[in-house]
């Protein structure tokens, strides 16, 4: 069964957001968050809180991982969406060698919810000890 999509459809605004994040497309992540959303990171590493804000969360917290990336090594695939009402959980895959030496390898889940078209909160879980080995090798 087929269903019209809008461009406000919760599930479409992830799998855009996502796919952006793939294909490196600043401007799309950019109009994916609300000005006021918050994205919460499990754990106890570096980059464990609440980011809140458009700009902090793209700039600091996405744009945080920028350094600890070997450029044009990072892969992302998304693997499943389930959408109910205005939240949608997506699980994808990262992939990147780490200036560090390592291979980061990870599958991630997200519960985005979106509002009005866009991303107004992100709760993320992630294996945060593969994420400390990989990239915050230093981190103790």
């Amino acid at each position: 069964m087929t269903m019209a999509m809008t461009s406000t459809d919760p599930r479409t605004v992830v799998v855009r957001y996502v796919e952006a994040v793939r294909d490196g497309d600043a401007d799309v992540i950019h109009d994916s968050f609300a000005e006021d959303a918050t994205w919460h990171y499990p754990g106890d590493l570096p980059i464990s809180k609440v980011w809140r804000g458009r700009d902090v969360i793209i700039n600091d917290f996405l744009g945080g991982m920028g350094p600890i990336l070997v450029p044009g090594t990072l892969e992302v695939e998304l693997v499943s969406t389930i959408a109910e009402g205005d939240r949608v959980v997506a699980e994808w895959t990262s992939k990147a060698k780490t200036v560090h030496g390592g291979i980061y390898d990870t599958r991630c889940l997200g519960i985005y919810t979106v509002r009005d078209g866009k991303i107004i909160s992100v709760v993320e879980y992630a294996d945060t000890q593969h994420v400390a080995a990989t990239l915050f090798p230093d981190f103790d």
